[in-house]
C-alpha cells in the first residue's frame, strides 16, 4: 500500500512550487508504510538562507492557491537553515545545501519508496 492520492498530489503541487524557485534535488518520499504520522516526506534544498526562505514561501503559497491548504506548523523561519512546513499528509523539509548533506534524510529514509514529483523543469517561474 502507497501513500493516498491526494498526499501524492500535494506532494506533486509543492515540489513543483520548490523547483519554480530553483529547488536542487527536490525528491519525494513515501514513508507511508514506514510512520504512522504522515505520508510524504518532501526534501529539496537551497543554496542561502535566504534561497531557503523563498523556496517555503513559494511552496506555502502554491498549496494556499492551488490546493486551498496552509500548514498546521512552520518552524525554522527565523534561521532559514531549515524549514518545516507540517501538512499533516505531507511534511516538506527546505533545507540549506549543508544541512541537507550533514543530516541526510533520503539516507536515514532510504527504505523509503522514491515519488514520481513529475516536476515540469521548462515551466516558467
Amino acid at each position: 500500500m502507497s501513500a493516498p492520492e491526494e498526499s501524492l498530489d500535494l506532494a506533486r503541487v509543492a515540489g513543483q512550487a520548490a523547483a519554480d524557485k530553483l529547488a536542487e534535488e527536490v525528491i519525494g518520499l513515501d514513508v507511508s508504510e514506514l510512520v504512522v504520522i504522515t505520508d510524504v516526506f518532501l526534501v529539496c534544498s537551497g543554496d542561502s538562507e535566504r534561497q531557503v526562505s523563498a523556496i517555503a514561501d513559494g511552496v506555502e503559497e502554491a498549496l494556499l492557491k492551488e490546493r486551498r491548504r496552509k500548514p498546521l506548523r512552520r518552524e525554522g523561519e527565523r534561521d532559514a537553515r531549515w524549514v518545516l512546513l507540517d501538512y499533516g499528509d505531507i511534511v516538506i523539509h527546505v533545507q540549506h545545501a549543508e544541512d541537507r548533506a550533514f543530516y541526510a534524510l533520503e539516507r536515514l529514509w532510504r527504505d523509503a519508496p522514491v515519488i514520481d514529483l513529475q516536476i515540469d523543469e521548462g515551466r516558467p517561474a
